[in-house]
């Protein structure tokens, strides 16, 4: 068939339907141009006009400069999961405190606790994900895929974590007020915990059993019970919902930057579901974004899209979202640095907190 014989064999198109055909085409891809790129930031920027999930990048690189610059500052909620300290992300999240770029932290316990591990000295190494795992265990050398850690220092930093609760008043702690505590025992700039700690920036850690932290507390609970005879401290994880729902109803709006999912990503999703219980119904995240390797098609949370979240009432209906499925240790570089190069957090008032127990008594810019 030539092709003007196809051309006779198809219905033609409209005045409308022409119409309506060009509008939906009208956008052409632009290919990146090395030649205008200078800096990350005008990398992330050509992104926005390019396809896959390069543009997925730009279009989160630009949900997270609308909050940034948001008029109404929303409380911006950074949800942290995924080996993003062995990655080598550790100075880019604390830049990211340190810039006020972030309100409030959920993390998991291994991100927590791998940075309070390299703070007091422990490293993160160069491996192989091919390595023999047989002899790295004779060596006490513990393997996160290409990267290494040193099990005998884990466990000195797990037993001096232990040790350090025993110091502690003996009652409840959420997970928030255990970590400022554990916070002021580092001294090092570029922990994420000593940074937070420095700007009062909350940190609460829902899952904080499912880490080395986890197995530092559970010593000093065996050495409560069995040595001193003395009931140990306890994390209340309800009294975390309770300590974060708080900022959720205080805060004018919220916002989500999700990076990976699991517990992080559902908590800070629920905190907006339990401010009914302040008597508020807040809408929803006005902005949220999410870096991740997890799929939607398997129906788990870490991988669900933010749209499905707006059928639950946790991203508002008219909100401004996007997702980019690419793994963490390169999105994340690529949107915090078109953030800071455009220093899109320049001029952005600092949040303050005041705790009184597990009441927030003040919650204002500073």
């Amino acid at each position: 068939m030539s092709f003007e014989d196809f051309l006779k064999s198809i219905k033609p198109l409209d005045g409308e339907e022409r119409a309506r055909k060009n509008e939906i085409m009208s956008t052409p891809i632009e290919p990146v141009d090395f030649g205008k790129v200078q800096n990350v930031a005008d990398l992330v920027e050509a992104f926005q006009s390019t396809s896959i999930q390069a543009r997925n990048i730009g279009l989160c690189a630009k949900v997270f400069e609308k909050m940034l610059q948001d008029e109404e500052r929303p409380t911006i909620m950074l949800g942290l999961a995924g080996p993003l300290i062995a990655a080598g992300l550790r100075k880019v999240i604390r830049d990211m405190v340190a810039n006020n770029m972030v309100d409030v932290i959920v993390s998991t316990g291994a991100v927590l606790y791998q940075d309070f591990y390299q703070a007091m000295g422990g490293g993160h190494y160069y491996g192989n994900p091919e390595a023999d795992d047989t002899a790295l265990r004779d060596l006490y050398i513990n393997r996160i895929y290409d990267t290494y850690v040193d099990e005998e220092k884990f466990a000195e930093f797990d037993s001096m974590i232990g040790a350090f609760a025993s110091t502690l008043e003996r009652r409840k702690y959420s997970s928030r007020e255990f970590l400022q505590k554990l916070s002021e025992t580092v001294d090092d700039e570029e922990s994420i915990l000593h940074t937070a700690n420095k700007h009062g920036v909350p940190v609460f850690c829902p899952a904080l059993n499912d880490s080395s932290i986890g197995i530092g507390l559970t010593e000093h609970y065996y050495v409560a019970r069995t040595q001193e005879g003395k009931e140990p401290i306890a994390i209340d994880s309800i009294r975390d919902n309770y300590e974060i729902t708080q900022i959720v109803h205080q805060s004018k709006r919220t916002a989500a930057f999700y990076v990976a999912g699991g517990v992080p990503k559902n908590y800070i999703n629920d905190s907006i579901v339990m401010s009914y219980i302040f008597g508020r119904n807040t809408g929803g995240h006005k902005y949220a974004l999410q870096v991740t390797t997890d799929v939607p098609h398997w129906g788990g949370l870490s991988g669900s899209t933010l749209a499905e979240a707006q059928s639950w009432g946790k991203v508002n209906k008219e909100a401004n979202f996007a997702m980019a499925f690419v793994e963490p240790s390169v999105s994340l570089p690529l949107i915090y640095g078109y953030a800071a190069q455009k220093k899109l957090h320049e001029g952005r008032p600092r949040l303050a907190y005041e705790w009184e127990g597990d009441k927030l008594k003040k919650f204002n810019l500073a």
